[in-house]
């Protein structure tokens, strides 16, 4: 088990390389999480680092696309740190992204707190504690070279691969009237590609992530907050981006949200 010294020094290591663009092959062996727990121990300090009160949280692997992606088999969580998010037609960098692909997402913003508790919450009740859907991107990346291979332990320290988020306009009230799972999405980058996915793809329904989200705070003794964002994991494959293109996701009747990108 690691100990806290050394947890920290593994979060002072993933955060050094954020910052300075670098990346490395995995966490040194004296400071590597083996569990779950320890991954989230360590991605837990990186929120200290912000400025800001946390935005919100992601959920990565949501989708067989996404779990093939970082070679993982189920969903991990990740925070969503205020500098790293954008304004619907934001131009982003993508000097320090290795990943370079962008997913589409839905997003919910919270309207009350949902505090950790000893029996889960049912996905009925975690509706009626959103306020709102947002269409929303997701740029996501790792410090890892070889992040399809680290396994899940060292991916959540390095936050679930949590990087730069574009969320969009609220939704109209009808998202809660429709089949969140069968609603399409379409993604354009440039005129170089369109990408299809469907809301079946994010844990078979996009609330289903969302809950799956609280429930997994809860067994860590952590609240989802009113106002914080979650997104839930992307609904389409991966689309891969370079400087200089445009991407839009549309959702239909739910709306849409568009970036661009340089260098």
């Amino acid at each position: 088990m690691l100990s806290k010294k050394n947890t920290r020094k593994a979060a002072d290591i993933l955060w050094e390389l954020w910052r300075n663009g670098e990346r490395t092959n995995e966490l040194p062996p004296m400071y590597r999480p083996a569990t779950r727990v320890e991954g989230y121990a360590i991605q837990s300090l990186l929120e200290e680092r912000s400025a800001s009160a946390l935005f919100g949280w992601k959920i990565a692997a949501t989708s067989s696309a996404g779990q093939s992606h970082i070679g993982v088999g189920g969903p991990l969580a990740g925070r969503l740190l205020r500098e790293q998010v954008y304004d619907d037609g934001s131009n982003v960098s993508l000097e320090n992204t290795a990943m370079r692909v962008v997913e589409p997402e839905f997003a919910f913003r919270m309207d009350c707190n949902l505090s950790p508790r000893e029996h889960l919450y049912t996905v009925k009740e975690v509706i009626e504690s959103v306020h709102s859907l947002h269409p929303a991107i997701e740029i996501p990346d790792s410090r890892y070279e070889n992040f399809a291979t680290v396994g899940e332990a060292q991916l959540i320290a390095d936050n679930a691969c949590a990087h730069e988020f574009i969320l969009g306009a609220p939704a109209p009230t009808l998202w809660r009237d429709i089949a969140l799972e069968l609603h399409p999405v379409e993604v354009s980058v440039g005129t170089r590609s369109v990408t299809s996915g469907v809301g079946s793809n994010v844990l078979g329904d996009p609330r289903v992530a969302l809950t799956w989200l609280v429930n997994e705070l809860s067994f860590m003794g952590i609240s989802l907050k009113k106002d914080q964002i979650v997104t839930t994991g992307t609904a389409a494959i991966p689309s891969p981006i370079n400087p200089g293109d445009t991407v839009s996701a549309n959702f239909g009747s739910l709306g849409s949200v568009t970036a661009s990108f340089a260098l």
